[in-house]
């Protein structure tokens, strides 16, 4: 035995052998002469200072004093130390989860939790809500796919504050129990999905949706001041035929309008609720309407309109909504490219580049380049696109990933559709307020252009015919003229014929 374990673990002391590692070598643990080899995945590091005990089924575990969180959320804090600070489970998901508990909690007091217990419940609930407790939730997204550590963390730190209003001893999971009391009627593999609906509806009503409207109203603004405002349009970035930059602003304006349809479209889907499904999407150890009434307690707490999702099967099983939502985000952030990529080259120069638009200047733009100014937040937006686009991507294989009965990438799923919502919010009112507001016409610019653009031309097809056009347009090109010379010299039209018929305010 001592020959074959050293062969295995040369490196291993017999300290390290006789404390850390147990070894199985029954012949059931055997096979194909394979060892099993189990590490003691009880033991986690005592934190510094003073500590209290705490348990769960794989025994007790020391824990900070400080700390409202118990031993399910210490032993995650050590297995799962991926991407910490960083990558800490959004708030506004821990938000979310408070009301949700929250809600459960007057349900349950309706089939029989104690009040005494509800209401402490309850109270602590408020101050999640609050973010007063946020420090008490340090687990990483880069979890079990389900996000069970979440909701335990949720469970052991609304427990332990609703035993200390109570007067309890935090970690005796008296007279509040995590599981029996804080999760009574629930699973994680209904709860996370729900506060998953819960947080990204919020977020999309209370920051997404206020920013789009502020965009859009600074967008259509500039689309009626600038109506008068005649200009050559382009396609395939070569000259095109005149328009107005009214005209031009109202395409972005539409573009925005459309990107808040496409997420209010998508909203109804968002609103249904998964509790209520438990485990696999039975049911399981809930009264019968727990679900019906906990989204009727939530749409009163957050007024906005849940209802229990039809399906639980497919509430748990997949986030397809999860998926179109992200969707209509990643629509929003092609959109924002488009408009900021435009307004940026229209606005290139101030000597040398298009120049049709000038761009509020915010701050100096080099360091090596005195005087120069660039477009901060037309390259700002379009980072925050690509991140949106990217975004979407990780959402898009998470979603695919539905084995059998539950998603397991959930909590991947709901932080990049969370920072994709929260960047974008962001962007919208950084690029309205630093950007949109100021922008004006080069109108000196724009009137040469017009003066100078060959495609005017085609105001002359229905007159002379696309092929005498295209003569005046190519000999005026050949021969730097512009069109009126060109069109006399080849007496295809007299002077009065031609002033009368290429006049842009005509064209557009």
């Amino acid at each position: 035995m001592a020959t074959n374990l050293c062969r295995i673990l040369p490196a291993c002391s017999r300290a390290a052998l006789n404390g850390r590692i147990r070894m199985s070598l029954s012949a059931t643990s055997c096979f194909h002469s394979k060892m099993i080899i189990r590490m003691n995945h009880h033991e986690v590091p005592v934190p510094p200072g003073e500590t209290r005990t705490e348990s769960d089924t794989f025994g007790p575990i020391k824990v900070s004093t400080s700390a409202y969180y118990g031993a399910q959320t210490a032993r995650s804090m050590y297995h799962f130390n991926i991407g910490i600070p960083t990558d800490r489970m959004p708030l506004p998901l821990i938000e979310a989860f408070g009301l949700l508990k929250k809600a459960c909690a007057t349900v349950n007091k309706q089939f029989g939790l104690d009040k005494k217990v509800s209401d402490a419940i309850a109270q602590a609930c408020d101050e999640v809500i609050a973010g007063k407790l946020n420090d008490h939730f340090p687990l990483s997204v880069w979890q079990t796919g389900s996000g069970t550590q979440s909701n335990m963390n949720v469970n052991e730190v609304v427990s332990n504050r609703a035993i200390q209003m109570l007067g309890g001893t935090m970690g005796s999971k008296k007279p509040v129990h995590p599981n029996d009391h804080v999760n009574k009627s629930q699973s994680s593999n209904d709860t996370f999905p729900t506060a998953m609906h819960v947080a990204a509806a919020l977020e999309l009503n209370r920051r997404l949706h206020p920013a789009l409207k502020h965009l859009h109203a600074a967008l259509n603004k500039k689309s009626k001041d600038f109506a008068s405002t005649y200009k050559i349009g382009r396609t395939h970035l070569q000259d095109a035929v005149p328009m107005t930059l009214g005209q031009e602003f109202s395409g972005y304006t539409h573009q925005v309008a459309m990107s808040i349809e496409r997420l209010k479209t998508c909203e109804p889907r968002l609103y249904e609720l998964a509790i209520g499904g438990t485990a696999v999407g039975t049911g399981i150890n809930t009264p019968k309407g727990f679900g019906k009434f906990v989204a009727a307690e939530l749409k009163e707490l957050t007024k906005l309109p849940f209802v229990d999702a039809p399906n639980k099967f497919e509430a748990l099983a997949t986030h397809d909504t999860m998926v179109e939502l992200s969707g209509s985000l990643n629509t929003l952030a092609v959109s924002l490219m488009k408009i900021a990529n435009d307004i940026r080259l229209l606005g290139s120069g101030p000597r040398c580049g298009i120049g049709e638009l000038v761009l509020p200047e915010n701050e100096p733009g080099s360091s090596i380049m005195p005087g120069k100014v660039n477009p901060t937040q037309c390259e700002a937006m379009t980072m925050v696109a690509a991140q949106v686009i990217g975004n979407h991507v990780a959402v898009t294989v998470g979603g695919s990933m539905g084995h059998f009965e539950l998603n397991v990438f959930k909590p991947l799923i709901i932080k990049n559709v969370l920072h994709s919502i929260r960047i974008l919010s962001d962007v919208c009112h950084s690029f309205t307020d630093h950007c949109v507001v100021g922008i004006e016409p080069n109108t000196a610019v724009l009137d040469r252009y017009m003066r100078e653009s060959l495609m005017l031309v085609t105001a002359l097809n229905p007159h002379i015919g696309y092929d005498k056009a295209a003569q005046i347009a190519k000999k005026a090109h050949k021969e730097g003229t512009n069109l009126r010379e060109a069109a006399l010299a080849l007496g295809h039209l007299t002077a009065e014929q031609f002033d009368k018929y290429v006049n842009p305010k005509d064209m557009v």
